[in-house]
């Protein structure tokens, strides 16, 4: 009788109080319009001020007093958080929360070229900065409460689409009222990307040179059109010039692109707010070097499930590697003063967020960073700081209700207050019932252990060492079990359906034959708290060690970057390059990055000796012609010019095909834009400084260079668009065309800064237009992509008539046939060995054309245009030797001093001579030699590869491979998630290569 009477007062108060005793993530809501009072709570006012024993009050979603000693008005409601924690609700700067997204209306297949879809807007479709987020909202619920339940109440939401993508609305996370209280701000910040708008098929950009062109002439245009330049109205740039005072937020993604987004600020005095990928830490001295602000996401990788040891191969080192490194990112991002917030937006769970802040906090993260990053500074940010971000009198009652610390494993998050509006997540005041209990009924007694989360309340029924198939489900204060018999012959079960009374689980229970009795479950004292305690430091979790970043964070890395040194060369057979020939039985000494003595018997105490006796010391090799090292896209070829791309705007540094380079013998590299359309894009000259930056690769003080093309590519013969032009007459207007505007856009600024201008309008300024006038000044040359001598012949009769010459014919197969000619306009040639017959521009191509134009006066080298190929040049120069029979000396200046010629650095590199760059390689043999391997390549007097390291360096990643494996075997044993492994493939970009990616086998090295 006692168990039904208690059963009746529990449904009375069940009812009565019915608020309470919802569920998690049943979605309680409540609205108050009186005072309402949190009382005898820890309260976090901001990351750096705490408040014990403290109450919060607020009223009609405003918080009017917080502290210790509050008087309560007496209509209050006072709810009491003893024990509990609270916070200020989190604040996420980049979402696409609740926004209505457009779809595509353009015909699948279509393709526009150039203009625009929209008129009385920017050229270029991908430019939207009139695009509104707070036009195009649906208030998402479900999403809203996923946001809130791991801590956030107001975000920043915008449409992820188009390298400008419009304007973004500051708005909160509450289900009660409706837009007009939820918006705090229409428009607060602007965003960019790198990449195209999924709305458009218009072809420009194609490739992300291509977009920071496009993100560069915005700007100027927005400049020139907000001085009233323009005689029509461009809706696009007046919203652009309206959003320019907005937070400028950049979405650009991996370590390189970051530093590639804050060049662009830096250029325009733009201070973006960058959001990244969490791969800051492989770079943090640049990261630091940026002084811009992070949007850093926490999305680490789950485990990669290596237990089978053949596909375990297919994981490459740098993703094993980043898979240990990255939850201690923020820990270095955090030490090194690196400003950050911190954004759940590319978490497909919204739970892995916080257990994923939870893990950054115990790898590392400070407490009161993380909790800055999620509250005052996204607030400072946006100039919200009196109203979000905090708790102080005036802000908004927007903040969480913790069980404990709510950055450990083990606290809940009660309920997320939006504007004063409260959202229950987990019952606060839930009683611990968990422990081991001695369960009684139908005169047997059993062992009961109740285990796990309260919201999923796990149950173990045994006795005599004999477990029983148990289900319980826990809604405070019912508790019931379906406990399944051992029977053999006919399984039946037990149900049982109880409350709790003080240190006993008691109630109802149905036996297997129908028949009803009554249940009891005493809980055990625990006698040995020691052996718990131990239990719990048993399962503590442990940080892993975290495995040392590289330069570059990838297999072959460095660990830490190379630095010059002082070298002496002794008794080496020296290729000089130069009309000493070669000289054997020599010493080189090299200091300060430069060739300082060659000679016999050179002494230098500090130096560090090397021994070179019976091996070949010859300048570094210059590939006049490479794609190796290149970001997303070799081809701008989204219009027949684009002449306003650069490479080196999209060098990758960290492209394994540099080593690769560097162990045959490359120090330097021109890297070409492909040959897609007539006008290319910009070069980059680069050396090959692996471990170092894009920047502190690239010579800044060469000369600059263009790369344009004729025949098959750039007609689309092969591939074909519909693009102008389709065929080799229509190249040569291409070129016409440009040059003429280029000449006409010349004299118009000419005459304007001479004051002759009718008109006084400031001349547009064109990235592109300003390029090709470098050009007809002589100030940008040209290396060109040729294969047939009627279009040779046409390119440099066209040069002639605008008074400039071509500096290079690349690739020129057919250059045997108009060597005269080529050395009267005084072009060089830059060629392959002996490739031909690979597409039916080359079908009259012959290996002895290097010979031949050599043998007329022409400037030749052997290029490589291929990953594979440009780490053998020193074999492909020797073809020259057996196909037209010319010198060894020759033949090798064919890859070192003559690419220096035709790049105009021959002052500099190419030959060994004092004076010059210490860009040398100690070969172990003739370097023509088949059986030559470069034994050190040094690059201003930094050795970047070393053969006698390279057992050493196989073994050590050998080592880290198998320290991570059995790391992920043990992440996997211990339930956590995981991946398939994954194959990371990395392109060869070739001439012909279209759109950002392309594929090529793997290696389980990279």
């Amino acid at each position: 009788m006692r168990i039904y009477t208690l059963l009746i007062v529990f449904c009375i108060s069940f009812l009565s109080n019915a608020q309470d005793y919802f569920p998690k993530n049943d979605g309680v809501k409540q609205s108050f319009k009186n005072h309402v009072a949190i009382t005898n709570a820890t309260i976090y006012v901001s990351a750096t001020q705490k408040i014990d024993k403290a109450t919060l009050l607020f009223k009609e979603g405003k918080i009017v007093d917080v502290g210790t000693n509050i008087t309560l008005p007496k209509n209050a409601t006072i709810i009491d958080a003893s024990g509990k924690t609270i916070y200020p609700s989190f604040i996420d700067l980049y979402s696409e929360f609740g926004i209505d997204k457009p779809k595509p209306t353009i015909p699948k297949g279509f393709s526009r070229e150039y203009d625009s879809s929209r008129e009385g807007f920017y050229w270029n479709d991908h430019i939207k900065p009139e695009y509104n987020a707070y036009e195009n909202l649906s208030y998402d619920t479900k999403t809203a409460a996923s946001l809130r339940n791991i801590g956030f109440g107001t975000v920043v939401s915008h449409h992820n689409d188009g390298v400008i993508a419009g304007t973004g609305l500051l708005w909160t996370l509450n289900d009660e009222d409706n837009n007009a209280k939820r918006i705090l701000n229409t428009k607060i910040s602007q965003h960019f990307t790198f990449s195209r708008s999924k709305l458009s098929n218009q072809s420009y950009p194609s490739s992300l040179m291509g977009s920071m062109a496009l993100i560069r002439q915005v700007y100027h245009d927005s400049k020139w059109y907000a001085a009233g330049n323009s005689k029509t109205k461009d809706l696009s740039l007046d919203s652009f010039i309206a959003n320019k005072n907005l937070l400028q937020i950049f979405e650009a993604g991996d370590i390189l692109n970051k530093l590639r987004a804050n060049k662009i600020g830096k250029e325009f005095g733009v201070n973006y707010l960058i959001k990244g990928d969490g791969d800051e830490f492989v770079k943090i001295e640049e990261i630091k070097k940026t002084r811009a602000t992070y949007i850093i996401p926490l999305n680490f990788p789950e485990a990669y499930d290596v237990s089978d040891p053949y596909l375990a191969q297919q994981v490459s080192l740098s993703d094993m590697k980043f898979w240990n490194q990255a939850p201690f990112n923020l820990k270095i991002v955090a030490e090194n003063d690196v400003n950050f917030v911190l954004t759940a937006s590319d978490n497909k769970d919204a739970k892995d967020f916080l257990s994923n802040l939870r893990k950054a906090v115990l790898y590392g993260l400070p407490k009161e960073k993380a909790l800055a990053a999620l509250t005052e500074i996204p607030a400072k940010l946006l100039n919200q700081s009196s109203v979000i971000g905090s708790l102080n009198k005036g802000s908004l009652a927007n903040f969480i209700i913790v069980s404990g610390d709510i950055f450990e494993e083990k606290s809940t998050i009660h309920e997320n207050w939006v504007q004063g509006n409260r959202n229950i997540i987990d019952k606060m005041n839930i009683e611990d019932i968990r422990g081991d209990y001695d369960l009684t009924f139908n005169n047997e007694t059993f062992e009961l252990k109740l285990s796990g989360e309260l919201d999923k309340l796990e149950a173990k029924v045994s006795k005599d060492s004999i477990e029983y198939g148990t289900k319980t489900t826990y809604k405070e204060p019912w508790i019931s079990f379906v406990v399944k018999t051992k029977d053999t012959v006919n399984t039946s079960y037990y149900r049982l359906t109880g409350v709790k009374n003080k240190n006993t689980l008691e109630g109802k229970a149905i036996l297997e034959n129908g028949k009803e009795t009554v249940w009891t479950a005493t809980k055990k004292e625990i006698t040995d708290k020691k052996e718990d305690k131990k239990e719990d430091k048993k399962n503590e979790p442990k940080v892993p060690e975290m495995i040392p970043v590289s330069f570059p964070n990838i297999a072959f890395g460095n660990s830490e970057k190379p630095k010059q040194e002082r070298i002496l060369f002794k008794n080496a057979t020296v290729w000089t390059g130069e009309k000493e020939g070669n000289l054997t039985d020599t010493d080189v000494l090299i200091e300060n990055g430069k060739i300082i003595q060659i000679g016999k018997n050179i002494s230098n105490s500090n130096a560090k000796i090397i021994d070179a006796t019976g091996k070949h010391l010859t300048a570094g090799i210059i590939d006049e012609h490479s794609h190796i090292a290149v970001s997303k896209g070799v081809n701008e070829g989204g219009q027949n010019s684009s002449a306003e791309v650069t490479i080196e705007d999209v060098v990758n540094s960290d492209d394994i095909n540099i080593y690769r380079n560097l162990s045959g013998g490359v120090t330097s590299a021109n890297l070409l834009h492909g040959s897609a359309n007539p006008i290319g894009g910009r070069a980059a000259f680069i050396k090959l400084k692996w471990g170092y930056t894009p920047d502190e690769m690239i010579i800044k003080d060469a000369p600059k260079y263009i790369k344009f093309a004729l025949g098959e590519n750039v007609k689309q013969s092969n591939w074909g668009s519909g693009r102008f032009p389709q065929t080799r007459m229509g190249v040569e207007q291409v070129y016409e065309d440009y040059f003429s505007r280029a000449l006409e856009y010349k004299k118009e600024w000419a005459n304007f800064n001479n004051n002759k201008s009718k008109n006084k309008v400031t001349p547009r300024f064109d990235i592109e237009m300003e390029v090709l006038v470098q050009i007809l000044d002589k100030k940008r040359f040209i290396t060109c992509h040729s294969y047939v001598q009627s279009e040779i012949n046409m390119l440099m009769k066209l040069a002639e008539r605008y008074n400039f010459k071509i500096q290079t014919f690349t690739h020129i197969l057919e250059g045997y046939k108009v060597a005269d000619k080529m050395a009267e306009h005084g072009v060089g040639g830059s060629t392959f060995a002996d490739w031909w017959g690979y597409k039916y521009e080359v079908k009259d191509a012959i290996p002895y054309n290097a010979a031949l134009m050599n043998g007329q006066g022409v400037v030749v080298s052997i290029n490589s245009d291929d990953a594979e190929m440009s780490r053998r040049l020193n074999q492909e120069a020797a073809k020259a030797v057996k196909y037209g029979n010319v010198s060894e000396e020759t033949a090798w200046n064919f890859v070192t001093l003559n690419p220096a010629k035709l790049l105009q650095v021959d002052d500099k590199v190419g030959s060994i001579k004092v004076g010059k760059d210490a860009d040398v390689v100690l070969w172990t043999d003739n370097p023509l030699s088949i059986y030559a391997k470069a034994e050190k390549t040094i690059i201003d007097g930094i050795i970047f590869y070393d053969l006698e390291k390279e057992a050493a360096t196989l073994a050590s990643i050998q080592k880290q491979r198998s320290i991570l494996t059995n790391d992920l075997l043990e992440a996997k044993n211990k339930g956590l998630k995981t991946q398939a492994p994954k194959k990371k493939e990395i392109g060869h970009y070739h001439c012909d290569t279209v759109g950002e990616n392309c594929k090529v086998a793997h290696s389980k090295y990279q």
